[in-house]
């Protein structure tokens, strides 16, 4: 069997282990994951910085006995700090280059891993199809017409044609668990707290934004967290600590469960039978393994939570083109896309008392969600409510790309205030992926969950959301549904190797 069959088939800990086991080597591994990227590059454009040469040399140096020891691996372009490498950050704007590592960095390198590229995100992370003007369109690799979804959609991209087996990934508002939904990949947004951004930034969005990675498979997931977890001197809060390890957790029945099911669009808009189907997949998944469902609503998570969302959001990307204006001595907002730049605009027009009072909101509706739904040891709900979009199927069109236009050449961002016109724009922004922004808002962990495929031949993944701190009960849960499942052997039919 050739490496690239071993690479494209195993997951992260399996091929871990065959270098462990002297049956393969780190530099043969690394070889196959370049030459993969390569071959599929052309198809799925998923490769912001290629790092093949620093790859190579970390293989040839490599600590065996690591424990992640030789396994490719892919980061982020977005929010993250590699030293001499640029971060673009998805955007034209010239890239940001850190001398130092971030403390994720060094706990991916102290386990073995060997980053061989940074990943594709769309501008800051703003999209949830990794679509931009800098790097272009990522594509899946189950069809390239379609999209991997996003922010991390190159990560996925990568995980899902084989190039890597695990990457690393990060979440504002759905942006580790759509990528996973839409490539067939098992995607962790963690608890606020659990992994540190430091020493780049304290927190980012208000604390809404996490960071772990996408996966094929479950076991992968946990190992990851339990050598990348805890905060460091610089965090500024932390998760509540596990029981026992992550792993652990994962590879252990986790008994009778009570889980709860939400099927409902908190913004009243549509969704496809397929995201249903999958959704009826999933339990009847857990009630195969043993699990009671019970069918709940979430009254109070509704429209006015999503534009108190979408605002903060706002006032937060406003900050940071301040930041990259700092940086660069020069204003930006000529260089972003037309929809950076209106999101900005929106973000400078809010004072910050009504920053402040719809995070009030946001948080007191948080609390009120994990209060009533305390009971249950994990709540299954969609991530998209369509299967994977056709690439640029959000891109504003007609009169939504005439109203674009007015708000950012004329400067009408004053418009927004108006409630049905503010409405109709996140409408459009949210109408693919209603529910992830919940947990951001909330801290909860949530995992997507890969249990469904369409009609068509594409992914389309769940989640379950968990109790703040409680990864160890949704891994698992996961880990024992993937068993039933069967869909860890799945794969993407793009360039098979022989």
């Amino acid at each position: 069997m050739s490496v690239e069959r071993v690479l494209w088939e195993q997951d992260a800990t399996g091929l871990a282990d065959l270098v462990h086991r002297n049956e393969i080597s780190p530099e043969e591994l690394v070889d196959a994951a370049i030459a993969r990227a390569e071959a599929t590059r052309p198809d799925i454009n998923a490769i912001a910085t290629p790092l093949y040469e620093a790859a190579r040399g970390r293989a040839r140096t490599i600590d065996r006995q690591l424990p992640l020891a030789g396994v490719p691996f892919a980061l982020k372009d977005l929010g993250i700090g590699i030293k001499g490498v640029p971060i673009h950050g998805g955007s034209r704007v010239a890239p940001f280059t850190a001398d130092f590592n971030s403390v994720m960095v060094e706990r991916y390198l102290a386990a073995g891993l060997i980053p061989i590229a940074t990943s594709t995100t769309p501008e800051h992370g703003l999209r949830l199809m990794t679509e931009s003007a800098r790097f272009g369109i990522t594509r899946s690799p189950w069809n390239t017409g379609h999209t991997t979804g996003g922010s991390s959609g190159g990560s996925a991209a990568l995980v899902a044609a084989g190039v890597v087996p695990v990457a690393h990934a990060s979440d504002g508002g759905g942006s580790i668990r759509v990528p996973s939904a839409c490539s067939g990949l098992v995607g962790l947004k963690t608890s606020r707290g659990r992994v540190p951004l430091t020493p780049l930034i304290s927190e980012s969005w208000y604390g809404m934004v996490v960071d772990h990675a996408v996966s094929r498979s479950v076991r992968d997931t946990a190992l990851l967290l339990d050598l990348t977890h805890g905060a460091d001197p610089l965090s500024p809060y932390a998760a509540r600590l596990p029981q026992g390890t992550f792993a652990a957790a994962a590879a252990r029945d986790p008994g009778k469960l009570s889980l709860a099911v939400y099927r409902k669009s908190p913004l009243g808009l549509p969704i496809s039978a397929e995201t249903i189907a999958a959704l009826d997949t999933a339990v009847a998944l857990a009630r195969e393994g043993g699990h009671t469902v019970e069918e709940i609503d979430l009254p109070f998570i509704g429209r006015d939570f999503f534009a108190d969302f979408c605002k903060t959001v706002g006032s937060a990307v406003a900050g940071t083109m301040r930041g990259e204006a700092e940086r660069l001595g020069r204003p930006v907002t000529g260089e972003v896309e037309r929809a950076t730049r209106v999101l900005s605009r929106l973000g400078e027009m809010l004072s910050a008392g009504e920053v402040y009072d719809g995070l009030q909101r946001l948080h007191a509706t948080a609390r009120q969600l994990i209060a009533e739904t305390a009971r249950y040891d994990a709540v299954l709900m969609p991530i998209i409510a369509h299967p994977p979009l056709a690439c640029g199927s959000m891109d504003p069109q007609g009169a939504d790309e005439l109203i674009e236009n007015l708000l950012d050449k004329l400067r009408l961002t004053s418009l927004l205030k108006v409630k049905a016109l503010f409405g109709q724009l996140m409408d459009k922004s949210l109408w693919f992926t209603h529910w992830p922004a919940i947990q951001n808002v909330s801290g909860q962990p949530s995992i997507a969950l890969p249990v469904h495929v369409t009609a068509a031949g594409l992914p389309l993944g769940i989640q379950a959301a968990g109790r703040p701190g409680d990864e160890e009960t949704l891994l698992s849960l996961a880990a024992q549904m993937e068993k039933i499942s069967g869909w860890l052997t799945r794969r993407a039919p793009l360039k098979v190797p022989a």
